[in-house]
């Protein structure tokens, strides 16, 4: 690991953006915070409190000391923090409206002052977001009496170090700031834009995982932070300055490691079960799967011999034409209630976006019941698998979804960003042309979830870009990357 910036120019950047903006970090970060609704505690400084050290990554243990408080009193030591969200809106949280942190504590010890108002205790700190936190000594009541600050360095590692092409990198960056202009950081391959490493909801530990590629010999991973799409390459003269991290992985000789092929990368099906009690109820089994899946749709609580017509809801359209998008249904299928008011479906995963889809059975004469269903990405092959510089490459996915979160992949050629596919307007069906490029040898193509468009309080522009973290932290639907090898040959 390299830390280009030093300690000391990471602590300062805090004090800097407080001078930049012409108030304290504390002032900056309630800003961007949602407005508390509890009443707020009693603060009545006295003494002195100092942390030993003040600053350092997780785990480092800190010494609190504490002189000239209440004497005889027992206190608490606490840790100011935020848990993050996602915000999604829309009667089918179809749009994205940025992120959220709300402010919480964390206990780190207890300790009772001495007669003098004094005492001595220990903590941990913890794995968290990364940068300025206040450390806070209050009464049982939850009154302040005195505060320190504790500055929670980033770190940022890849495994392993070494391996043929296609090896997959895991690039970890534990410590990303929540505060605006600290929780958008970003990553590059050989000084290529490969993606965004978000960490909203994992509290500031970014994990992703990339494929070595390039020519035998080492290669620069680095990681930077940027509010605005891209990174910012001088970050250390922002107004809220920031190290830069980099490693080195060397790319050996050797059999390339190949991924999966593209049938197989998709999530599994997962069973569907029979909602608990006895009210009328329509399931699927499985209750999650691809286009072209074998289902069955089960159902009760339907009257005796009645025919049951089931029908499959969808979404139409696209999100930039004149028309807009809308909901519809299609007919799939019917079937007839046994004497106990069940009744089974056979039915095939029909071709459509993928996500939630409303499953609603009607009788004659009742209400209509209405179950729902997942369908999730697939891929085809890649066609062809090898050629020469120049073959179209032809990549094919099943299931794309539609809403700000699920509509786009964003597709990545070794490591270096080349654009979008959008799923929406073509029903789910995604189409991915492009030729072969670069030397002899493997070449890695990866499809990477990506949040389409939207709108964030805080004014980070990540729109657009391939989401490395996508499986802890991604907003919305749960979806799967994909991963394919072209082999460019003399």
């Amino acid at each position: 690991m390299d830390m280009r910036s030093g300690r000391g120019l990471l602590v300062a950047g805090l004090l800097t953006l407080a001078v930049a903006t012409g108030c304290s970090t504390e002032t900056r970060l309630a800003a961007a915070l949602p407005a508390a609704t509890a009443t707020a505690p009693a603060v009545h400084y006295v003494g002195s409190l100092t942390l030993s050290p003040d600053h350092g990554t997780a785990g480092t243990t800190v010494i609190v000391q504490a002189q000239g408080l209440p004497a005889s009193t027992p206190l608490s030591v606490v840790w100011k923090t935020a848990n993050g969200s996602w915000v999604l809106t829309g009667a089918q949280h179809e749009i994205f409206s940025g992120r959220s942190f709300a402010t919480v504590t964390k206990p780190m010890g207890t300790a009772t002052s001495d007669t003098a108002g004094n005492f001595s205790l220990s903590f941990q700190a913890p794995q968290d977001f990364g940068f300025a936190h206040d450390v806070i000594v209050q009464t049982q009541a939850g009154d302040v009496v005195n505060k320190g600050s504790f500055t929670l360095l980033p770190q940022f590692s890849i495994s392993p170090t070494s391996g043929p092409a296609g090896t997959p990198i895991t690039v970890t960056l534990d410590g990303v700031g929540y505060q605006y202009l600290y929780n958008s950081w970003f990553l590059e391959y050989d000084n290529k834009f490969t993606g965004w490493l978000s960490s909203v909801t994992t509290h500031g530990l970014a994990v992703a995982v990339v494929p070595a590629t390039g020519a035998p010999g080492p290669h620069s991973l680095t990681s930077i932070e940027g509010a605005f799409t891209y990174p910012y390459i001088n970050t250390q003269q922002s107004p809220a300055p920031k190290p830069t991290f980099a490693a080195t992985f060397t790319v050996t000789g050797g059999t390339p490691v190949l991924p999966p092929p593209g049938p197989s990368q998709g999530f599994a099906p997962q069973p569907g079960v029979a909602p608990g009690g006895t009210a009328p109820a329509v399931w699927s089994d499985p209750q999650s799967a691809p286009v072209g899946q074998s289902a069955v749709l089960h159902g009760r609580g339907f009257p005796a011999g009645a025919p049951v017509q089931v029908t499959w809801g969808r979404v139409v359209g696209n999100r930039v034409g004149g028309s807009g998008w809308d909901e519809a249904t299609a007919p799939l299928g019917t079937a007839t209630a046994a004497a106990d008011g069940t009744w089974s479906l056979p039915y095939t995963v029909p071709d459509d976006l993928g996500g939630t889809h409303a499953l609603t059975a009607t009788a004659s004469g009742t209400q209509p019941v209405t179950g729902s269903f997942t369908l999730t990405t697939s891929a085809f092959a890649i066609t062809p698998a090898s050629g020469p510089v120049g073959t179209p490459i032809h990549i094919h996915l099943k299931g794309g979804g539609w809403t700000a979160t699920a509509n786009i992949y964003m597709v990545v050629y070794d490591n270096a960003t080349v654009g979008y596919v959008c799923a929406f307007n073509s029903q789910g069906d995604v189409q991915l042309n492009m030729v072969a490029a670069g030397e002899p040898g493997y070449h890695y193509i990866d499809l990477y979830p990506a949040i389409y468009n939207g709108t964030d309080v805080q004014g980070v522009d990540d729109f657009r870009l391939p989401q490395l973290t996508f499986a802890q932290d991604h907003p919305g639907e749960h979806l799967p990357a994909f991963h394919f090898a072209f082999q460019v040959t003399q």
